[in-house]
């Protein structure tokens, strides 16, 4: 009885940390889909509320970590509950550096509207590649949540696609440059809001690893994409 009573609260604390990284998931998601909205309008206001709200998520991953290491002290999990616990640690971290590179988005969009070459720029151009990161944001916590670590393979090596985005789009970008050089402070905050639409695809991959972690107790990280496919059977 005593053994399945500790069990029962142990599922308890595990089940509501999850609870909390998804609800975690779900506002930087929020937050990630304001920010491209903010680019593509290039409006102010949406941009300055993303930069508001960043507190929220910074506070997330306090409580969260909190949580996962009260829940490792105490209950001393072992073999998968383990790994479960660190790998939403990881992806805490994960969203929390997400969160960071939507902010620097929000920020980025408003110094563009400030240098008033907002329309000036090719930014169309990285729509495609803002739309991808949200996309695997979206599938990175879906394929968690759910454990599905076919899934999460697929978002690992669509990470690559959106790398190829970005380098597309930083030789376009330097060859905009080059012919009119007036616009070079401009451009240069948007080939940072592009790093950062990049940095949120390798999030969205790391996450995905984490999955497989849980699931297969594989660390995955640092593997080549072509050799997964042996570990995820």
């Amino acid at each position: 009885m005593g053994d399945r009573h500790i069990s029962s609260q142990f599922d308890t604390e595990l089940n509501g940390i999850s609870s909390k990284v998804m609800e975690m998931g779900g506002l930087v998601e929020s937050q990630l889909r304001e920010a491209i909205y903010a680019f593509t309008e290039f409006n102010a206001d949406a941009a300055q509320q993303v930069i508001d709200r960043e507190a929220l998520v910074n506070q997330f991953e306090v409580d969260i970590d909190h949580d996962v290491s009260s829940t490792i002290g105490r209950r001393q999990p072992t073999a998968r509950d383990l790994r479960m616990l660190l790998a939403m640690s990881k992806i805490t971290a994960n969203l929390e550096r997400t969160g960071d590179e939507v902010n620097r988005i929000a920020r980025m969009v408003r110094l563009i509207i400030e240098s008033g070459a907002a329309r000036l720029l090719p930014s169309s151009d990285l729509k495609t590649a803002a739309n991808m990161a949200s996309d695997l944001l979206r599938r990175s916590l879906d394929a968690f949540a759910r454990l599905d670590t076919a899934a999460a393979l697929i978002i690992i090596k669509a990470d690559g696609q959106l790398d190829q985005e970005y380098d597309g789009f930083l030789r376009k970008l330097m060859t905009y440059i080059m012919e009119d050089p007036r616009t070079i402070s401009a451009s240069l905050n948007l080939l940072f809001l592009a790093k950062a639409i990049e940095r949120i695809g390798d999030h969205a991959k790391n996450m995905a690893e984490c999955t497989i972690y849980v699931a297969n107790g594989a660390d995955v990280r640092h593997m080549d994409p072509s050799s997964l496919d042996t570990v995820v059977r």
